[in-house]
């Protein structure tokens, strides 16, 4: 029995629980002798059950996948790291996390040479499920699940990763680093936008440049020019930062994004004509940016917001009234605007076919319904369980060694002698 069949059978001897520590010492001294056999891993592979000896098959994989792989070498790993990845046991992969986020990444690669991102999202799924302690846990393959997401077009495949609160971050255990996150929120944040949900695209990109930093980087430059599109359509104004905003953030990013801060500008006026204008003259920097479409769609919400306006102030207007006061071309494009706003609930409004005249309405919504009820008991539950975990969370900063001797640094201090504990008169009372 030569070194790489006694390596095999020690993995199969020692893969049981009370074994698991000294088969780990063994893999991590044996990494030479996997690299100086890697062109026989794929038979040693085919002797381990990936459902059982999962902490030995992943050092195997891992080697056997590293270095460039052909076509036929491509398809066969996507084909192991699947089954590995959807079987593996949790308590073996994660004693070695670093190995693991390898043989992860190397399926988002492998999947993207192969042009079929579609293959890696099943699989980084479950991936992520099986490092995670908890679903509130932050794993170095969300990232790439979701880029693998984004690139296949399965934005609502995503949904169920991505709607998960996030509270904690592990490094130790899960091997992420600072730009996992941060491609984590931006991904996040595109991929609302795709499923125009842009309340939460906000809320993933404002996470992306709120993050702690002493440098600015190019995923928070990039997460701030969709930061502020975003918020022109959803808002129609840009929020100011946040004061736990890092200090080079806020002095430095908008220099990097002045074409967008003087976008946002030009909206606040209103006139969509200027507007219109000044994405035609700065088209090339938005479509360098990947960002033309999102900035076509901040000239339609402008379109939007005109119309709402009119109804606070208007209770019945004709379409040709409309069209002449949001700059539409005619009756007939203004009506298409009022049908498709009262269509998502943006307005509420009748038009009278015969004279062309709209009726703005009140929102019919009496709140007394079961489904509202639902809705509301469901919200209630959201905020309870939050303000449970915010409390929880503040216990543990509290009791946090690091935090309070940084409190105890930046506390004032003051000389005893400047002031009595116990004043002198009362020790001649004593």
């Amino acid at each position: 029995m030569d070194s790489l069949d006694a390596l095999v059978a020690q993995v199969q001897g020692f893969s049981g629980t009370d074994d698991l520590l000294h088969l780990f010492s063994l893999l991590k001294q044996s990494d030479e002798l996997l690299h100086n056999h890697a062109p026989r891993l794929q038979y040693a592979l085919s002797s381990l059950d990936p459902a059982k000896h999962s902490l030995g098959y992943l050092y195997l994989l891992e080697v056997q996948s590293s270095g460039t792989l052909s076509q036929e070498q491509s398809e066969n790993f996507l084909a192991l790291a699947s089954t590995f990845l959807n079987v593996c046991i949790a308590e073996q992969i994660c004693l070695a996390p670093e190995k693991f986020n390898m043989v992860c990444r190397r399926v988002k690669e492998q999947a993207l040479q192969l042009q079929e991102p579609l293959r890696a999202i099943l699989p980084l799924q479950a991936a992520i499920r099986k490092l995670q302690p908890s679903s509130e846990f932050l794993t170095a393959m969300h990232a790439d699940f979701l880029q693998m997401c984004l690139l296949a077009k399965c934005y609502k495949a995503s949904l169920s990763v991505l709607e998960d609160d996030i509270f904690e971050i592990d490094q130790k255990r899960t091997g992420l680093v600072p730009r996992d996150f941060l491609l984590y929120c931006y991904y996040g944040g595109m991929i609302h936008i795709g499923l125009k949900q842009f309340g939460k695209a906000l809320e993933f990109f404002q996470h992306a440049i709120t993050a702690p930093a002493t440098v600015l980087n190019a995923i928070t430059i990039a997460a701030y020019k969709k930061f502020v599109l975003v918020s022109l359509i959803q808002l129609g104004q840009v929020p100011l930062f946040p004061k736990y905003t890092p200090p080079v953030v806020q002095r430095n990013l908008k220099s990097c994004v002045q074409d967008y801060v003087d976008l946002a500008t030009s909206y606040v006026t209103r006139n969509i004509a200027d507007v219109k204008g000044y994405i035609t003259t700065h088209e090339d920097a938005f479509k360098s940016d990947n960002n033309l479409g999102l900035a076509r769609q901040v000239i339609a919400s402008l379109y939007k917001r005109n119309i709402q306006r009119l109804t606070q102030t208007y209770l019945t207007l004709s379409l040709q009234d409309i069209a002449d006061n949001v700059q539409l071309d005619g009756p007939k494009e203004a009506e298409l605007h009022i049908l498709q706003m009262i269509q998502d609930g943006e307005i509420f409004a009748r038009i009278n076919q015969k004279d062309g005249m709209v009726s703005f309405q009140e929102d019919p919504e009496q709140y007394n319904t079961s489904a509202m009820t639902m809705r509301l008991n469901l919200e209630i539950h959201n905020i309870v369980r939050l303000a449970k975990k915010l409390t929880s969370v503040d216990e543990q900063v509290s009791c946090d060694q690091v935090y309070l001797s940084k409190i105890g640094r930046d506390r004032p201090r003051y000389e005893t002698e400047d002031f009595d504990i116990v004043p002198q008169k009362m020790y001649t009372n004593l």
